[in-house]
């Protein structure tokens, strides 16, 4: 396993399956991102504006580096439905370094 500090798995939730798409699409082409796995439906419970709310989502898995992290954010932000996306970097503290190099190839500027 190979020390992989300089690269993130973001999570993100999106209204439906097709916004997921999107977002994997343009963020892709936009070479923000090496991969984005969607999970079609996730049931999420949270309150906002005061009140407890239980919504039916999809979660996009994007892998990045950090480089590239506030390029991404801003680009979900652009093209994401929701006031206040998820949008949660998490550290990946170590990979298989030919996949952790495929990413880097896939989201150089």
């Amino acid at each position: 396993m190979e020390q992989g500090e300089q690269y993130r798995v973001v999570l993100v939730t999106a209204p439906d399956i097709d916004t997921g798409r999107r977002l994997a699409k343009v963020t892709l082409e936009a070479n923000l991102i090496a991969c984005a796995n969607i999970i079609p439906q996730v049931e999420s419970h949270f309150t906002w504006e005061g009140k407890v709310e239980m919504e039916s989502e999809a979660l996009i898995v994007f892998k990045t580096t950090d480089d590239r992290l506030n390029e991404l954010e801003g680009m979900i932000k652009q093209h994401h439905p929701y006031d206040t996306p998820e949008i949660l970097a998490l550290p990946i503290h170590s990979g298989v370094k030919d996949y952790l190099n495929w990413v880097a190839d896939c989201t150089r500027k």
